[in-house]
């Protein structure tokens, strides 16, 4: 099974072009659903206002060489790393259901337009990675679907409790576990079951790249200009005009702001983590 490409199997039944033609439409689908998502939230146009806005409000210039290190900065610790989640768990299962994503996605296109048929042996390595992705994905989608998800973690609501938001999640976890399902059955050779779970794998994979307007797919291409430029209105200080995080024992900021040391006195207290200082369990 791990060493098994289950799409050139497939190609003694389907041609391998009609396979390869799915893999074009569905990219365009992604493509036209991002732009018509776009076009729907005017994304594009907020991004673009609110930079206008925030370099009016700039208090220094943000040079060329600035901007690419914080790019740089933006793509390890946003992108790669998924720094910008303080809940390890979180993080850990976006990071598994992220990178199993990309392995699974790539090695598909890989196989499939690659070594489209059994004439042409597929190297053992990318039938693992597929595997291996899909793995990923579904350990971690499951672990953030019936555990850490706010729904169920913290609003103290059922597990099985499915929205239109849940579609991004929900399709992707289903082609992820149909397709393990379906390489399972094909390997073994059980006809009856393998054609199931294949056509349940290709509906799902269906909903998911045809289902970018209503779902959270598109979010992965606008999260890197937000985090980007929420560090370029740090670096030169117009903040998103949000107020700046001051010492309040600081003299020049009571100097500041007089009503501090009028009702806080020259000390004022430590108030503690606020909103941060225990998990959110209050259903």
């Amino acid at each position: 099974m791990f060493t098994i490409n289950p799409f050139s199997e497939l190609s003694t039944s389907i041609p391998s072009t009609v396979m390869q033609g799915y893999i074009i439409l569905m990219f365009l689908l992604v493509i036209g659903g991002t732009i018509l998502d776009m076009l729907h939230k005017k994304s594009a146009q907020y991004f673009f206002e609110n930079a206008k806005k925030s370099k009016k409000s700039a208090k220094r210039t943000v040079d060329t060489g600035e901007k690419a290190s914080l790019a740089v900065k933006t793509l390890v610790n946003e992108v790669l790393t998924s720094g910008e989640f303080c809940n390890t768990r979180r993080r850990i299962s976006h990071l598994l259901t992220m990178y199993g994503f990309i392995i699974f996605v790539v090695t598909t296109a890989i196989m499939i337009f690659g070594y489209p048929t059994t004439a042409t042996p597929t190297p053992a390595i990318l039938p693992q990675l597929w595997h291996i992705g899909a793995l990923m994905l579904c350990v971690g989608g499951y672990w953030f679907w019936f555990a850490i998800r706010v729904d169920v973690s913290s609003e103290g609501l059922s597990w099985y409790r499915f929205e239109r938001a849940d579609l991004f999640i929900v399709s992707l976890l289903t082609t992820a576990t149909f397709a393990l399902i379906w390489s399972y059955t094909q390997s073994k050779g059980i006809a009856g079951w393998s054609t199931l779970f294949f056509v349940l794998f290709i509906a799902s994979s269906t909903m998911l790249f045809g289902g970018v307007l209503w779902s959270k797919f598109a979010h992965m291409f606008f999260k890197f200009v937000a985090a980007f430029q929420k560090r370029v209105t740090v670096a030169d200080g117009s903040r998103e005009n949000l107020p700046l995080e001051y010492d309040l024992t600081d003299p020049e900021v009571q100097k500041r702001f007089p009503d501090i040391p009028q009702y806080m006195g020259d000390k004022p207290e430590y108030m503690g983590h606020g909103i941060r200082r225990e998990p959110a369990n209050h259903y």
